[in-house]
């Protein structure tokens, strides 16, 4: 709170916890929030932004933000997604003994699989069943932040520092593109950020891409060959020798670049025109079509500077009884400070000269964290100052308002506690209550059933995952949508010894995977 955190994005509900400074408390989306009820609970437990679930359609986040219109919603929008409702997801910890709700997920979703129907026939093998393409809701921003959204979450785990800039220079300049058009909006951050270089998604990590129910279902959500970043298009293999292979392209390539084709990857040892000559020979044929998961230029231009954000500034210089006196504020904060300097006024000679002379050098503002928004100059006539002078009133002006802190945002008493309400029902093993703070927590509002996490202790028949993807309704099985006839049910995953039964709950349109030898009767959605 001290050191200016905005706020805590937490999994617990503990917001009113006496021991916590007045901090604005965010909803995690471990939590699994696709319910207005849900988002509307949250709000009375204290929460003043949430995190939405990433498998909600736009018209889904409508009606919450319609709802509970005084609740900050946060969206996904870019990155790699997980297959399971986030919070629901226990089969990292019951197949390798990793939670995911700690952060120790194992991405059993990346793995490939085989499909056996109910006889035990082989329908799919080896193929990344459950690994998700990429989230791209880049074309979507304007429907999103109509639909009520206010925050923008771009995933990030185990990215490397290429990848955050390269996305969120992409997602800034389309949001700054949108409300250069539209007045309605306004940025939540301070300040105005130029980019040195043309941020592009498909130079850094990704595994093709999906609006992912944004607009309802869609095929295919997956990318069954690789979980690996799919990279950028280049163009097909035309001819291959000994050493090399020739490209029908228009890409510029260039040494060092990573070609990949299926799940099968290799580096460009040297170019020539249209011609490779890789590193190692790949096993190739003509007709392969290959992409660009590594640009070598892209990432060297990376890797020097590539952005700035600076805070506008507005300057006024007035007279005072002895000199001249500048004022430097910040608007978006509100901070001001102020830098006098004694001087012998005299008109100048020149006064459009002396003017220029003024401007150009309060204006010199270089390395400093602000632009000039805007300069007045009010005092009583154009003065002859010296430039060291100007320079003198400038950096100190400058340098006392650095030293001021950025206010805080400080919730107050009614804000910051939630209404007394009381809660119904029991909380199973999906509640991830693990600790006796958040169990006293959920009795001293009603509750007196709860369960514990199921990394504290193992529930036999637990969904090990709970999914709006539906592996019948990707491969055109869906009994609702598709005229064709299924494989004979029940489905199983495999994954060396381990099976995995697939349970479809066409009411609520989710698939529920869990160990062969689960019940089929499984608790219903919470």
């Amino acid at each position: 709170y001290h050191a200016g955190v905005d706020a805590l994005i937490v999994q617990d509900l503990l917001p009113s916890a006496a021991s916590f400074p007045p901090i604005p408390f965010h909803a995690s989306t471990q939590i699994d929030n696709r319910t207005a009820e849900k988002v509307a609970q949250l709000k009375e437990l204290g929460f003043r932004q949430v995190v939405l679930a990433r498998e909600l359609t736009l018209e889904e986040i409508r009606s919450i933000h319609e709802a509970v219109p005084d609740v900050n919603l946060e969206a996904f929008v870019h990155g790699a997604l997980c297959v399971s409702y986030s919070g629901r997801c226990a089969i990292s910890q019951v197949l390798k003994g990793r939670s995911a709700n700690r952060g120790e997920c194992a991405q059993m979703c990346r793995l490939p699989y085989d499909l056996l129907d109910a006889e035990g026939n082989e329908i799919v093998h080896n193929k990344h069943l459950l690994s998700l393409r990429d989230m791209d809701r880049s074309a979507h921003l304007r429907q999103l932040l109509d639909a009520g959204v206010t925050s923008l979450k771009i995933e990030g785990r185990l990215k490397d520092a290429d990848y955050v800039k390269n996305i969120v220079a992409y997602y800034r300049r389309a949001l700054d593109d949108i409300m250069a058009d539209n007045d309605h909006y306004r940025p939540a951050s301070w300040g105005r950020t130029q980019f040195f270089f043309r941020p592009d998604p498909q130079k850094t990590f990704h595994r093709s891409q999906t609006d992912y129910f944004l607009h309802g279902r869609t095929t295919p959500l997956t990318n069954p060959d690789t979980p690996k970043s799919t990279g950028e298009p280049i163009g097909t293999v035309v001819a291959i020798s000994h050493d090399s292979i020739t490209v029908d392209t228009n890409v510029e390539l260039h040494n060092g670049d990573g070609l990949i084709f299926g799940n099968e990857g290799f580096r460009i040892n040297r170019v020539e025109g249209k011609r490779i000559f890789p590193a190692h020979m790949p096993t190739i044929r003509v007709g392969t079509f290959l992409n660009r998961n590594f640009d070598q230029a892209f990432e060297r231009l990376l890797q020097g500077r590539t952005a700035e954000r600076r805070l506008p500034l507005v300057l006024q210089l007035d007279d005072t009884p002895t000199g001249l006196q500048l004022t430097a504020t910040e608007p978006l904060s509100r901070r001001t400070a102020t830098a006098d300097i004694a001087l012998e006024r005299h008109a100048a000679l020149k006064p459009e000269q002396a003017e220029n002379t003024i401007r150009s050098q309060l204006s010199k503002l270089g390395e400093t964290d602000y632009y000039l928004q805007s300069l007045t100059i009010n005092t009583a006539q154009p003065w002859f100052v010296p430039v060291s002078c100007l320079n003198r009133l400038r950096r100190t002006a400058i340098a006392r308002l650095d030293s001021q802190e950025a206010p805080h945002r400080i919730l107050s008493p009614a804000e910051r506690h939630e209404q007394h309400f009381v809660m119904q029902g029991t909380l199973d093993y999906r509640a991830n209550v693990s600790n006796r703070l958040a169990a006293e927590y959920y009795h001293q509002h009603g509750i007196s059933d709860i369960r514990s996490a199921y990394e504290l202790h193992p529930t036999p028949d637990a969904a090990l995952m709970t999914c709006r993807f539906c592996l019948r309704y990707e491969h055109g099985w869906c009994p609702r949508q598709h005229p064709t006839t299924p494989p004979t049910e029940p489905l199983f995953l495999r994954l060396g010894t381990e099976r995995l039964r697939l349970v479809f709950d066409c009411q609520h349109c989710e698939m529920h995977i869990v160990r062969a030898d689960t019940p089929t009767t499984l608790p219903p959605t919470s």
